[in-house]
């Protein structure tokens, strides 16, 4: 069988601080046979052609040289190979039981038209495609699966709380908060922009949002939103925003860590200082990681495919064309760039 040119995203090497475009190139040199290998016919390995990627603000711990604290829990990029991450890709051959060709499925795959997959395990087969099939890089994903079990397992959330949601514009973010409405609690977003503002309260119903760029007082703004006090805190970001969260939380409250993407870029992550808040007013404070609950998917799934069918939720996605425009979109997260999930269009 002929060859074709595979193009690939590949990462140049560690990364010190914000990440930069520079920090990776695109790459058309390699070539792909479309058909599982024969050295490869005897493991249930699958070969497939990727269709739409998913930029995630935890790529940037990746990017970081082994050693540090990360490399427990994550297995650094490495330099010189394309870039990995979740995507949406079709199979053109497999030796899997469980897929065959002309099969869509979502899981990790690497940043290239074509990869061959050899622990497809990870993998989920795609059973809706009423839907678009780049949901399935966020809301139907990864993303969506988090805001789900971080809201409802972590938070244990009840209706008439008050709900807090940091970076609420992003792929996590904005389902929080509709999860939070639907269920009839009072939800504020911070974001970065004031087009993001406008967007969280008149797209996404928050029930109000602000800009943080924009205020000086952190501590204040919250005071004026929550005047009795947040509930809950789905947190995303970190840092002074974290620290002015804790003087404003109710007694009994709870906060879930999803993120912080404020500390990823830095050398030295920021202290936080009012952590005796948790103490006095007996604060639940708890973070998490998705993969923890993925036996609660098809849950999922049963929950959120009627809210975006009957148009209950909604999700915003900004979608980059092309593999090559693939560094910019990543690289945009880290100066929120994107309006809602940033994803890449590799291929129709």
């Amino acid at each position: 069988m002929a060859e074709v040119k595979n193009k690939q995203v590949i990462f140049k090497n560690y990364v010190e601080g914000v990440p930069k475009e520079s920090d990776m190139y695109i790459s058309d040199t390699a070539t792909i046979k479309l058909k599982v290998p024969h050295e490869e016919e005897a493991s249930p390995s699958v070969l497939v052609k990727n269709l739409y990627l998913s930029c995630d603000p935890v790529m940037r711990i990746l990017m970081r040289k082994p050693g540090d604290e990360t490399s427990s829990y994550f297995t650094p990029f490495a330099p010189g190979s394309p870039l990995s991450g979740y995507g949406v890709a079709k199979v053109l051959d497999s030796r899997h039981p469980d897929f065959k060709e002309g099969d869509l499925v979502w899981g990790t795959t690497k940043w290239e038209d074509f990869s061959l997959i050899t622990t497809p395990e990870s993998f989920h087969k795609i059973q809706h495609a009423d839907v678009p099939l780049s949901y399935y890089t966020g809301i139907l994903g990864m993303p969506g699966l988090t805001a789900y079990a971080g809201f409802n397992e972590v938070c244990s959330p009840k209706k008439g709380e008050y709900v807090f949601i940091s970076a609420a514009s992003g792929a996590v973010g904005q389902l929080v908060g509709q999860f939070a409405k639907l269920l009839g609690c009072y939800v504020v977003g911070s974001a970065g922009s004031k087009e993001k503002v406008e967007l969280l309260k008149n797209k996404l119903k928050f029930d109000e949002a602000f800009n943080y760029k924009e205020e000086h007082d952190l501590n204040a703004a919250l005071k004026r939103y929550f005047p009795e006090g947040i509930d809950i805190y789905f947190e995303n970001v970190g840092g002074n925003l974290l620290d002015a969260v804790l003087l404003n939380m109710r007694v009994h409250g709870r906060i879930a860590v999803c993120g912080m993407i404020s500390q990823y870029n830095l050398d030295r992550p920021e202290g936080v200082t009012n952590l005796m808040c948790l103490v006095y007013k007996r604060i639940h404070m708890q973070g998490f990681t998705v993969r923890d609950y993925y036996h609660l998917y098809p849950k999922y799934l049963e929950y959120i495919l009627p809210c975006i069918r009957e148009g209950r939720v909604v999700y915003l996605e900004d979608i980059a064309e092309g593999l090559e425009n693939g560094p910019a979109a990543l690289v945009g997260l880290f100066s929120g760039r994107n309006v809602g999930k940033q994803v890449v269009s590799v291929s129709h």
